[in-house]
């Protein structure tokens, strides 16, 4: 509770400054009021009363640009209220030469937006600072002097607590035991002069009161002197020292000479009284102004008491660290190897910096290189998409070509067995030529009596045959003719439908060997870019890629710049260095902690250097090819690729295998049809199935069932057409 009374007393001390100094700031007469709060914030009063202090630094175009109508405008209350707190700031410190950091600057937000008296009471010490410590400060302090006791009190407070401020610095020299000596003396002479005063002041009364009856007296005499002097001059002359009048006369104006001269002597006291007692009040002013001083002194003896104790326990400290600094003068002396070590790391410092310069050179070179084989890069790969096409179209060629060659070598073929098969007919036609000529001459024989037209003729061929061959022979004839016209249409369908088939086989199978010709060469042109690969990180060696080492480098930049700023840093410790006794302990510390810190950086870089090491030699094991088992797997996968190779060329083999051997018996079947179409006798479609045959088994071609049952459909048709019989 005491310090919520005691915090609600300082607000109300407060608030009481504030009303004061607006009373004090009324005396300036500006044109803006200023009679209440509301009024002061907009900042105009106070900057034209700031204008009549110090015209020359607060000048017309200074004021020019405070604004007065503001309203209730709190941000251009604010921007007033900042021009004029920085305006008075500038004033202490350049007009005035004093610093004012001690004292609490005002909080302009809460004056603007919320008028708060406290810090309003702020701003405008800061004016009376101002005013007391101008050129004209003896008008403005006679003019504080006028105002009435409670306001003088209150202004003459708010001047002390801001002089006392400035003057911190100037009264904390001084020893704590000689102010409290002062302010015990100060403080009697103040009791003493305040009982003086009084006793003056009692006395003063006293006499006043003597003199008011002397002047009561005095008047009274006076009045009866003139009554007197009026019925002497009616009886007698008061000169007559013989009459009673001239007696009294006398006596009284004996009695009227020693009340003058006491009355003279008294106004003589009185005005010594006056006197002493002005000078005692000018001394009683003096006194409060010193015992205002005092007390503020006493306020910065408190402190300097609690400064004290500080010291003491710093002074304590300070006895526990003499031991300490005795070891670490002792470890000044190691500073030459300090000094040397420093020296060394210059040397390495420079040796890393070539390294880093080096290295950079050879990272540009790097990217020079890998520009260049980016490109080479992209003109392999136009120039293998390039001979890909152009395989294709070579592959595609030597397709035709091989397909029109295989048609030569098949037309040759044919022109050669049309050959054999035309000598072999010639051979037969003679034969047949020298049968039909026995023939005719046996017919000639045996019917050489006949005329050559008679039915007996006829009659005579036809009963040579049987009748139920006559019958078969006609069903035949027909069934021969229905078969032949459907056989035409499904096999010439069925030729055209498989030729096309073929083509398409050969096309694809000419395609996929290109694309494999082409797989197996890009195979081959990844093995050896692979063994290229493992021949440069063997050349390499612990060279990783370019970008790790380019971080690694930057790493090591960052690095070696902080290294050689520490080192720096150590320079300028060392050469600030010195024995001074006064600072010994703090720079001591200093020192220490930074030798601390540095080890520990020091330590710190030696680990993250062990790490980027391990961290090298696990990239170079990772990319080593007797060290990387990726190596077996790269293995696996070419013998795999080599398998699979060998099993698509047996597969292809065997399909082309497969494909000459039906493509070979098509040939012969369509063969054998055509020539069984142009036979019209028995004798040669015999010679011409045997001829077949005996080729079909020379050619080790399989004779399916399908191939044997057309063979002897067509022997039945050819015979049924030559009129022949036919016996499997």
């Amino acid at each position: 509770m005491s310090s919520h009374t005691r915090r609600g007393e300082m607000e109300t001390d407060k608030v009481v400054l504030c009303e004061s100094l607006a009373i004090w700031l009324q005396t300036f007469n500006t044109a803006a009021p200023c009679t209440t709060v509301e009024e002061l914030t907009t900042g105009a009063a106070i900057s034209q009363a700031l204008h009549q202090i110090d015209p020359a630094w607060f000048s017309e175009s200074w004021l020019g640009r405070i604004k007065e109508d503001v309203g209730n405008n709190w941000r251009l209350k604010m921007n007033n209220l900042k021009k004029i707190l920085q305006m008075m700031v500038d004033y202490y410190n350049e007009v005035l030469s004093q610093e004012i950091q001690e004292f609490p600057l005002p909080d302009l937000v809460k004056v603007a937006q919320h008028s708060d008296p406290v810090e309003l009471g702020r701003l405008l010490q800061f004016t009376l600072g101002c005013a007391v410590k101008c050129e004209r400060k003896q008008e403005y302090i006679q003019v504080i002097m006028t105002l009435e006791e409670s306001v003088q009190h209150v202004v003459m407070t708010a001047l002390q607590e801001l002089m006392s401020k400035e003057n911190m610095a100037q009264f904390g020299a001084e020893p704590p035991g000689d102010v409290e000596s002062q302010l015990k003396k100060a403080l009697e002479d103040l009791a003493d002069l305040v009982a003086e005063k009084e006793e003056l002041a009692q006395r003063c009364q006293e006499l006043d009161v003597q003199v008011t009856v002397l002047q009561e007296e005095r008047n009274s005499l006076l009045a009866e002197n003139d009554v007197l002097t009026d019925r002497a001059n009616q009886l007698d002359s008061f000169d007559d020292p013989s009459t009673p009048s001239g007696r009294k006369h006398s006596q009284l104006q004996i009695q009227l000479e020693t009340l003058q001269e006491e009355n003279f002597r008294l106004e003589a006291a009185k005005d010594d009284y006056r006197i002493h007692c002005e000078e005692l009040e000018k001394q009683l002013i003096e006194v409060q102004h010193r015992n205002d001083e005092l007390t503020s002194l006493a306020e910065e003896s408190r402190a300097l008491k609690d400064e004290l104790d500080i010291l003491r326990s710093c002074s304590d400290r300070a006895v526990k660290l003499e031991a300490s600094v005795e070891t670490y003068r002792r470890k000044l002396e190691d500073l030459g190897d300090l000094r040397r070590q420093v020296k060394l790391l210059e040397e390495k410092n420079m040796t890393y910096m070539h390294n880093t310069v080096s290295l950079e050179e050879e990272l540009r070179k790097a990217n020079a290189a890998r520009a260049q084989l980016e490109t080479y890069k992209r003109q392999v790969q136009e120039l293998h998409r390039k001979l890909s096409e152009e395989s294709r179209r070579a592959d595609n060629l030597a397709y035709e070509k091989k397909k029109f060659e295989e048609k030569h070598d098949a037309l040759m073929r044919e022109k050669e067995r049309i050959i054999i098969e035309r000598d072999s007919l010639k051979e037969t036609n003679e034969e047949l030529r020298c049968n039909q000529a026995q023939q005719d001459q046996l017919l000639q024989a045996g019917m050489a009596g006949m005329p050559a037209g008679s039915p007996t003729h006829d009659y005579l061929a036809a009963e040579i045959l049987p009748v139920e061959y006559r019958e078969k022979f006609i069903r035949l004839q027909h069934e021969n003719k229905m078969l032949h016209v459907q056989q035409e249409g499904s096999e010439n369908d069925k030729i055209s439908e498989l030729q096309t088939l073929l083509e398409v086989a050969h096309r694809t199978r000419s395609e996929l060997d290109t694309e494999n010709r082409l797989s197996r060469e890009r195979v081959t042109e990844l093995q050896q870019q692979v063994e290229d690969l493992q021949k440069a990180l063997q050349g390499q060696g612990a060279k990783t890629d370019d970008s790790h080492l380019k971080r690694k480098l930057d790493a090591h930049m960052v690095q070696l710049n902080e290294a050689q700023d520490e080192i720096m840093k150590k320079k300028e410790l060392l050469e600030d260095l010195q024995p001074d006794n006064t600072q010994t302990s703090l720079r001591l510390e200093e020192l220490m902690a930074a030798l601390k810190k540095k080890d520990d950086d020091m330590r710190a870089m030696e680990e993250r250097y062990k790490m980027y090491l391990e961290k090298a030699r696990n990239v170079i094991r990772a990319l080593d090819p007797k060290l990387n088992p990726a190596t077996a797997e790269i293995q696996a996968l070419k013998n795999q690729l080599t398998d699979r190779d060998k099993r698509i060329l047996s597969l292809e083999r065997e399909c082309e295998q497969a494909k000459l051997r039906e493509y070979e018996e098509k040939l012969i079947v369509t063969a054998w049809y055509n020539k069984v179409r142009t036979c019209r006798q028995n004798r040669h479609v015999v010679f011409l199935t045997l001829y077949f045959l005996l080729k079909i088994k020379d050619r080790n071609v399989p004779f399916t069932n399908v191939t044997y049952t057309e063979i002897l459909f067509q022997l039945k048709h050819s015979c049924c057409m030559s009129s022949a019989p036919f016996r499997v």
